[in-house]
């Protein structure tokens, strides 16, 4: 399978900031249902799927499409199918923000853009470590106004704020990610003007389209 990861979900409305719906985060710890045409990927089964076929992977610079090989606990690269960009860390921006996850770099350059993905057995999710400061992604559930559910890499250690669900549709070949904190997928904010234009952002109740889907690069040895 090509390359492909995560969306989060698109038109930047009031209601994607409120408070998840009844029924749409997980229970009892466990993720929610997978959305119509999404599958959910454990560990085992992101090295089965995304090696399962000989197409030709996408281009990324400094790393190979995860099609060609990944398994339960590597490192990647997140790159938005709405803007064509990877996710970077941005452990430069300043305090509240410092840490925040934004689709913004053309290319794999280093650390910025490289995430390790940690299987988590017992919760069947996976946390994401950034390669950029060595600190846990997390969801900003406490967060107001217009940075509520960032994204921001900033944790020591992975609880339920730091994570996710893992997607895939074969159809499109594309992934996505949902937070185990709300039950919302992660979208790029593209519309959003200044510091938070291309943040990544737990606030769609479903994958609608580009806004919540990514293409997924193993990057490294």
């Amino acid at each position: 399978m090509t390359s492909a990861l995560l969306s989060l979900s698109a038109l930047l409305a009031a209601s994607a900031l409120a408070a998840p719906a009844a029924g749409a985060a997980p229970q009892n710890g466990r993720p929610a249902a997978a959305p119509a045409g999404w599958e959910r990927v454990d560990g085992a089964e992101l090295a089965s799927i995304a090696g399962s076929d000989g197409r030709t992977p996408a281009p990324a610079a400094g790393g190979r499409s995860a099609s060609t090989r990944a398994d339960d606990s590597g490192t990647f690269a997140l790159k938005s199918v709405r803007n064509g960009k990877f996710t970077a860390t941005e452990k430069n921006y300043p305090a509240p923000d410092t840490g925040l996850l934004r689709a913004r770099s053309a290319a794999v350059t280093g650390a910025w853009e490289g995430f390790a993905f940690e299987w988590h057995e017992a919760t069947q999710t996976y946390a994401l470590k950034s390669l950029a400061n060595n600190r846990y992604v997390a969801v900003e559930g406490n967060y107001t106004g217009d940075t509520q559910n960032v994204l921001r890499a900033r944790s020591t250690g992975a609880g339920t704020w730091e994570r996710f669900t893992l997607y895939y549709n074969e159809d499109v070949d594309r992934w996505a990610l949902q937070s185990a904190l709300n039950g919302r997928f992660v979208a790029m904010e593209n519309g959003y003007p200044g510091s938070l234009q291309y943040a990544l952002r737990a606030r769609s109740l479903e994958v609608t389209g580009s806004w919540e889907q990514f293409e997924l690069f193993e990057i490294g040895s």
